[in-house]
């Protein structure tokens, strides 16, 4: 379908992100990069649907946007539930008229050597981190189709671009997400719904320092041994761990008129982890290609 220059959105003005008038939806928006882009969509604007498993982290997430001055609402979702999944789009569109932006940020990991993991594992794995983004997506594309259009932004991980030993069905099923983002933004493209990707990889959220269930709180995060910061450190280029705020930032920016021309992509979010594909820097002015000291 070609389309004349006047048909051509003109570049938005100004560079903020306004979200004004949209309506997100955030799975597992509770705690971790969730929080961080429910957090972000609602200081741009938006208001905030959280679909969380916890109740407890929905709620805490909730009123953090409500003392911002913004909206947000709850909805206790599992979503290895379709129906639960498709119920939070449906409440939504009720609350608020309409759904604008979807966020499949939800899933799990539990790592093991693949010929260990048993077949209720696998499909364990591929429900929260698959078959959430199918369901999620189908439920929430025919609201955006009747309100002209929407972004929907799939939160994948570095592993679903690289080998990931003992991660074996989860980076298969990131990898799936990235695949199935590029196909919907050919499908929904005339639908004027955008559909794009990122790609996190070491970021400081409550998973990651011991804090699986119940209230966040990062006074109480696991430290980690010096040893193993100072690894993970080098390990990243920008020479530390991400913040879920910079995983929101970049959600916020792909649901915004700033990426209108904006589809199909998949951005790391990674502190350049992604780039380095096995380099590191070394303990003096060197880079290292694995443990191997370069130059």
């Amino acid at each position: 379908m070609s389309r004349s220059q006047s048909d051509v959105p003109t570049r938005p003005s100004g560079l903020a992100i306004d979200l004004r008038d949209q309506v997100a939806v955030v799975t597992g928006g509770g705690a971790g990069i969730g929080r961080g882009i429910a957090l972000s969509l609602a200081e741009a604007g938006a208001k905030v649907v959280i679909a969380e498993i916890d109740p407890q982290r929905g709620e805490e997430a909730a009123e953090l946007i409500r003392k911002l001055g913004g909206q947000a609402l709850v909805v206790q979702t599992d979503v290895m539930n379709t129906d639960q999944v498709a119920a939070a789009m449906d409440r939504a569109e009720q609350e608020f008229g309409r759904l604008d932006i979807l966020v499949n940020n939800a899933g799990g990991v539990r790592g093991a050597p693949f010929v260990e993991q048993s077949e209720r594992s696998w499909r364990r794995h591929i429900d929260i981190n698959l078959v959430s983004v199918l369901a999620a997506t189908s439920a929430a594309v025919p609201i955006m189709q009747g309100g002209g259009g929407g972004s929907i932004i799939n939160v994948s991980s570095i592993e679903g671009t690289r080998g990931a030993p003992m991660f074996a069905v989860y980076a298969a099923c990131k990898a799936a997400m990235l695949s199935f983002t590029r196909t919907m933004a050919l499908e929904l493209a005339d639908d004027g719904i955008r559909v794009n990707a990122i790609t996190p990889d070491q970021t400081i959220t409550p998973g990651n320092h011991g804090q699986r269930t119940g209230p966040v709180d990062e006074s109480r995060f696991l430290p980690r041994k010096p040893e193993l910061q100072d690894a993970l450190d080098r390990y990243i280029p920008l020479g530390r761990e991400g913040v879920i705020g910079e995983c929101g930032s970049a959600a916020a920016f792909l649901s915004s008129s700033l990426a209108s021309y904006i589809t199909g992509v998949t951005l790391p979010v990674d502190g350049g982890t992604w780039a380095a594909s096995g380099w590191s820097r070394g303990r003096g002015s060197t880079w290292n290609l694995g443990d191997f000291p370069i130059g």
